[in-house]
């Protein structure tokens, strides 16, 4: 066990240790409550056959018009045959919205991945995932201004734009693509862990509102870790790491939840309350709280906001809620005795 938290202790000290900058992709403080986003191959580590995860996001209210962000998503599992490896299949829904131009990106992403048993115990798995769909953007011309607007300093709302012509107002979509491997397996009986390398964006889709610019998307790399101690009979920590690359922005976030069973049932206890913290580096420290009731799960987050622009934020950042349906298919070939899999 001292081997464990002096790896944990590493780990987390070489996160704080990074250069963090803004990403372009859309990003939440839980981002584990949205795997296909993260890492299309960490779809299915759950304790269960089938996972619904809803995720509200309301930030920047203070400065401007609130940047919100809803995301659904759905997985289910599949044993393979006789054999120890399983297959999950999911969907991701995600609807982004952002201040006073409303910048609308809306995504359908469905996912599947393979997880391939290296341990005839059902604790060790190599999984390779992909997801790949549609996303469309546009933007509201109404409360946008443009300097030939603006005449010795007055502004003239029937002023041509100069930009007639050249804008695409209807938006435009665009196919999109990921990939991604995890490992996941158990230290001793009851420590579980992941580690995984997610890449997006890696067909180069075409993105600009110009008619007459054809701008790459540039691919995203992610980085993903997770893992599970027992402290007590009642007590477990739940750590989880995030880093993403994309062209010169990145993103380095990181925390962990203490986690105490309210039944006394030791470690295999379905229900319990949690409490964290977790910090995205030169931008937010986030304390969450997260509430497990068997099959029903709800968290709670909110960003402090920690950048230079705590100046007009007031440190103010954003409120993020998660709500979250897990369990198992009795109905048919559930992986109940099928898969042991890591409980996150």
């Amino acid at each position: 066990m001292k081997t464990i938290y002096r790896i944990l202790l590493t780990t987390v000290l070489c996160m704080t240790a990074a250069v963090q900058l803004y990403a372009q992709d859309i990003h939440l403080s839980q981002f584990y409550e949205t795997p296909i986003l993260r890492n299309p191959a960490l779809i299915g580590i759950f304790n269960g056959d089938v996972r619904v995860q809803a995720v509200y996001r309301n930030q920047w209210n203070s400065v401007t018009i609130p940047y919100q962000t809803g995301t659904l998503s759905g997985e289910i599992k599949f044993p393979v045959g006789r054999s120890n490896d399983y297959v999950t299949t999911g969907l991701q829904l995600t609807y982004d919205r952002a201040g006073t131009s409303k910048l609308q990106s809306t995504q359908i992403f469905p996912a599947i991945n393979y997880h391939k048993s290296l341990s005839e115990y059902k604790t060790s798995f190599l999984s390779l995932g992909f997801t790949g769909g549609l996303t469309q953007r546009q933007f509201d011309l109404a409360n946008m201004t443009f300097n030939n607007q603006y005449t010795s300093g007055r502004f003239d709302p029937t002023a041509p734009t100069g930009e007639e012509g050249k804008l695409a107002y209807k938006g435009y979509s665009y196919l999109d693509a990921g990939v991604g491997l995890s490992y996941n397996s158990v230290i001793g009986e009851d420590v579980n862990y992941y580690f995984g390398v997610g890449y997006y964006h890696f067909n180069r889709a075409k993105i600009s509102f110009y008619n007459n610019q054809n701008i790459e998307m540039d691919p995203k790399l992610t980085i993903n870790a997770g893992i599970t101690i027992p402290v007590e009979e009642r007590v477990k920590v739940i750590a989880q790491y995030n880093q993403l690359h994309q062209g010169t922005y990145s993103e380095y976030i990181g925390g962990a939840m203490i986690g105490y069973g309210l039944m006394d049932q030791g470690l295999e206890s379905t229900r319990a309350i949690y409490g964290g913290l977790f910090l995205r580096w030169n931008d937010a420290v986030i304390p969450t709280i997260k509430i497990d009731m068997d099959k029903y799960e709800i968290g709670m987050s909110y960003d402090t906001n920690i950048s230079q622009l705590r100046t007009a934020s007031k440190s103010f950042g954003g409120f993020e809620i998660s709500l979250v349906f897990k369990g198992f298919l009795n109905s048919r070939n559930s992986t109940l005795e099928s898969v042991n899999c890591p409980r996150f």
